[in-house]
């Protein structure tokens, strides 16, 4: 049995400088992001034991909106924030069901990093871009990867 893993990096946000990092909000076009990788998600029938969310504007907006679809609620944790890795996310995984699966909405260069560290795999994560990994023993398999394009494609 293995449970498995899903990252959703936010939408496109406000450049930097025009607030600080943790306040910086998304586009519209990252908000569209958001709703698309949500649907996408749920016509995927994907369901999650648990969402969880970093506490920066722009990712918890994109959680927020992402589980619109989902009919989840995102629990926000400061784990998410920044310096996200793999015994973070086996910490989350922690009591979820055997073959659960759980949806994290964070931050690059993170989550590319999160996936490399499982599968060996190097990901182009793109932002409102989605990516599940199962989780086997220490290590993981890739076995999504969802540009935004895609989902704008599963979500049609």
């Amino acid at each position: 049995m293995s449970n498995q893993l899903w990252l959703l990096r936010h939408g496109e946000a406000e450049p930097h400088d025009a607030r600080p990092d943790a306040d910086r909000r998304l586009t519209e076009r990252g908000e569209e992001q958001a709703r698309t990788a949500g649907r996408a998600l749920a016509a995927l029938q994907l369901t999650f034991q648990a969402v969880y969310t970093s506490p920066k504007v722009r990712a918890r907006d994109t959680a927020l909106l992402a589980c619109e679809a989902l009919g989840e609620e995102p629990i926000v944790t400061p784990v998410l924030a920044e310096d996200f890795d793999v015994p973070d996310a086996r910490d989350l995984l922690l009591g979820v069901e055997p073959d659960g699966r759980i949806l994290v909405i964070g931050h690059n260069p993170d989550f590319a990093q999160v996936v490399y560290d499982l599968t060996g795999g190097r990901v182009d994560f793109k932002k409102g871009g989605v990516a599940g990994v199962r989780l086997d023993g220490t290590g993981g398999e890739l076995i999504a990867l969802l540009r935004p394009r895609e989902l704008d494609r599963i979500d049609a």
